[in-house]
């Protein structure tokens, strides 16, 4: 059950401020006509666990203050939803539906369409053909300024098409070119290697991350806090803000959480065997956040 209510519904152009309001969708079981090879997932899906997992998740959620919205799926071909941070992301003015890179993720977009106009939350804008944008490839720097990757999964047009939508809003965007890494079988977001913890701290995997982003952060005052070499691979850049310096990361992590510790973040963790390492999402790729602070 919910843990809070409140009359705003959605907001709030951060990535940090307190959790208030989230969406999540439980794992939905999978049929013989889904392939986990198609999804690129690393063995056969196990239902039983991932659900287990899931409800563990989303009891952290509720207990950290956010009231909890699960939604529904009608199709067992719809397994990437289980990550509701990509098709679309929230605005103050509402959500703005984006378009999926990955072609077997492209009818969460009509998933979270509907799920938004049964909670009565307004969609702000979309991205057509032959737009791509996920919402992992984006966060925001601050109230008017979303940093944006573009890579495989979000192209140039769809960059150019959410920068207008925002830009009705006041909201500028900042383009983070992204690497080719193992190509565009693989998903490598812009969340996949930084994640704000803080107005102005982050926890970065800088190997990967462009120069002149890098700079650009420096030259705005952020802090940086390094995810080692050994945790990458386990997803240690993929960190959840239930607040400002009060995080939820994968149990692996253990380094990078005693670094998160050391700069006076409050960790929690989670078990993700299933749910987040089978399938390559992290903690921000199972959630898609409607309000903060």
């Amino acid at each position: 059950m919910p843990t809070t209510t409140t009359s705003i519904t959605h907001g709030g152009n951060t990535n940090t401020a307190p959790l208030r309001r989230v969406l999540v969708y439980p794992p939905i079981p999978p049929d013989a006509m889904v392939s986990w090879e198609a999804f690129g997932y690393l063995r056969p899906l196990d239902h039983e666990r991932a659900v287990a997992e899931h409800a563990v998740f989303r009891q952290i959620l509720v207990d950290a203050g956010a009231e909890v919205i699960s939604g529904e799926l009608s199709s067992a071909a719809l397994q990437d939803a289980i990550f509701p941070y990509d098709p679309g992301i929230i605005t103050d003015a509402g959500m703005i539906l984006g378009r999926p890179g990955k072609s077997l993720r492209e009818g969460e977009v009509a998933a979270l369409e509907a799920t938004m106009r049964n909670l009565g939350i307004p969609i702000a804008g979309r991205i057509a053909t032959p737009g791509l944008f996920e919402g992992g490839d984006s966060f925001w720097l601050d109230a008017q300024t979303l940093a944006v990757g573009q890579g495989y999964r979000t192209n140039a047009e769809g960059i150019r098409q959410l920068a207008a939508i925002l830009g009705e809003q006041g909201v500028a965007v900042v383009v983070v070119p992204l690497p080719h890494w193992h190509g565009p079988a693989e998903c490598l977001h812009l969340l996949s290697l930084i994640s704000p913890l803080d107005e102005r701290l982050a926890v970065v995997y800088r190997p990967l991350l462009p120069v002149p982003f890098l700079e650009g952060l420096a030259a705005r005052g952020w802090e940086l806090i390094d995810v080692p070499d050994e945790e990458f691979a386990s997803q240690g850049p993929n960190v959840l803000a239930l607040g400002p310096r009060r995080c939820l990361i994968l149990r692996e992590n253990v380094e990078t959480a005693r670094r998160l510790r050391a700069a006076g973040c409050e960790v929690f963790t989670y078990t993700g065997d299933e749910i987040s390492h089978n399938r390559t999402g992290g903690p921000t790729c199972l959630t898609r956040p409607l309000l903060r602070g």
